[in-house]
C-alpha cells in the first residue's frame, strides 16, 4: 500500500497511528507531499489533491481519513482489537468521537489558512466563529470520551490527534484551561506507542522553541 502524506497534517497523523497500532508498517509505504506546491502523482489518485491517501495493492485509491482508518482496521493482516467496534451503540459512539475530533482539525486547519492570507482578504469574523467553535468543543470532549467503549478506540485515537495538533498550530488558544480532566486524560494518551511514533518532528521542533 501507499500512502501520500504531510507531516504538518494531524488528519495523515490518525492514519499513520492506525498503521502502527494494527502494526501494518511494513505493508505500507509512506510518500511524502506537498499539499501547497507540487503533487506529483497523486492528482492521479486523489482528484481531490488533498491528504491522506492511501492506495491499496490492487489499486484502489483511498481518500479521507474517516475512510482509510476503518478500511485499515479491518485489513486482513491487522493485529490487536477493532479500532471500530461491530457493535451497533458502541460503533456510533466512537465514530461520534471520531467526527468531533476531525470537526476540532476542520477549525484548526482553517484557522492556519486563514493566517496565512494576505492581511485584507483575511476574515477576523470566521476565525472568531472557529474559535468559538472549538471551545464548544473543548468542553464536549471528556463526555464524549467517558462514553466511549472500554479499551482504546479510534475515537480515543482521533481526539488525542487532535489535542495534539492544537499544540503546535495555535498554543494561545490554551485548551487546557478549566479542563484539568481532560489534560490529564491527553497526558495520559500521548504514552501509548501509535501516538509517540507519529509526533512529526516539525512538531517537536515547535514545542522545543516554546
Amino acid at each position: 500500500m501507499k500512502l501520500y502524506w504531510s507531516p504538518t497534517s494531524p488528519y495523515t497523523r490518525k492514519v499513520r497511528a492506525v498503521v502502527l497500532e494494527k502494526e501494518l508498517a511494513d505493508l505500507v509505504t509512506p510518500v511524502q507531499v506537498d499539499v501547497w506546491g507540487d503533487y506529483g502523482t497523486l492528482h492521479a489518485d486523489n482528484p481531490l489533491g488533498k491528504i491522506p491517501c492511501l492506495v491499496s495493492d490492487d489499486g484502489l485509491a483511498l481518500y479521507d481519513s474517516r475512510v482509510i482508518c476503518p478500511y485499515l482496521d479491518a485489513h486482513p493482516s491487522g493485529r490487536g482489537a477493532p479500532l471500530y467496534p461491530l457493535n451497533g451503540t458502541e460503533r456510533w459512539r466512537v465514530m461520534k468521537a471520531e467526527a468531533l475530533a476531525d470537526g476540532i482539525n476542520d477549525c484548526a486547519v482553517g484557522m492556519v489558512v486563514e493566517g496565512r492570507k494576505p492581511g485584507d482578504e483575511r476574515s477576523p469574523w470566521m476565525v472568531a466563529r472557529w474559535t468559538t467553535a472549538l471551545g464548544r468543543a473543548f468542553d464536549a470532549m471528556m463526555p464524549e470520551i467517558e462514553a466511549l467503549p472500554p479499551g482504546f478506540t479510534i475515537g480515543h485515537l482521533a481526539m488525542a490527534c487532535a489535542l495534539g495538533y492544537m499544540d503546535f498550530r495555535h498554543p494561545q488558544v490554551a485548551w487546557r484551561d478549566g479542563r484539568p480532566e481532560l489534560a490529564r486524560w491527553f497526558e495520559q494518551q500521548s504514552g501509548r506507542l501509535c501516538l509517540t511514533e507519529t509526533v512529526p518532528a516539525v512538531w517537536r521542533e515547535t514545542e522545543n522553541l516554546g
